[in-house]
């Protein structure tokens, strides 16, 4: 029985049942269901996200909107793997990135505890604005494509120019 002072032993991947094992509770082994690592390949950030139940609909597929919420989330770490930590761009430089536009195609609903993989590549880089390109794969197939369009601001959401060090690392990521 699990009570609120024990916790199930997770010993490897699991497939999410609980199990009773030697008169305490696992969960079970066996698949490979627990989200992989972000990478980043030929120009592009591979960030996976697991669609849970918060995620689905009635009908149980990603509610159209939380497409958005994986893109952000993938650029954010996109970010952070370069270096770029938004949080202390901010609060040291008053510099901030907001989405000014965004376009998504929606090609294939995602399902509950599908993984998925967003891929993200930048493709434009302006004096003060960037364009990046956002695909969401459920395996092979493809779920929604985005073009999301980002606006450097200040704290005064006025626009600011992309320059020094941080035009730099942007533009070594040109696809």
């Amino acid at each position: 029985r699990v009570t609120s002072r024990q916790s199930p032993a997770v010993r490897r991947p699991h497939d999410g049942r609980l199990h009773k094992n030697a008169g305490d509770w696992q969960l079970a082994t066996g698949d490979q269901r627990m989200s992989p690592t972000p990478y980043s390949k030929d120009g592009a950030f591979f960030f996976p996200v697991r669609v849970y139940y918060e995620d689905t609909d009635a009908a149980g597929v990603v509610y159209y909107a939380n497409y958005l919420k994986y893109a952000e989330r993938a650029r954010t770490e996109w970010l952070r793997s370069t270096g770029i930590e938004q949080d202390a761009m901010l609060r040291e430089q008053g510099i901030g990135f907001v989405v000014a536009h965004a376009e998504v195609r929606y090609r294939r609903p995602a399902r509950l505890d599908d993984l998925l993989w967003v891929e993200t590549r930048l493709q434009e880089l302006g004096k003060v604005r960037m364009s990046m390109r956002q695909i969401i794969r459920a395996g092979d197939a493809i779920s929604a494509e985005l073009t999301v369009e980002i606006a450097s601001v200040n704290r005064d959401f006025a626009p600011v120019r992309l320059d020094g060090p941080l035009r730099e690392t942007l533009a070594r990521l040109l696809d």
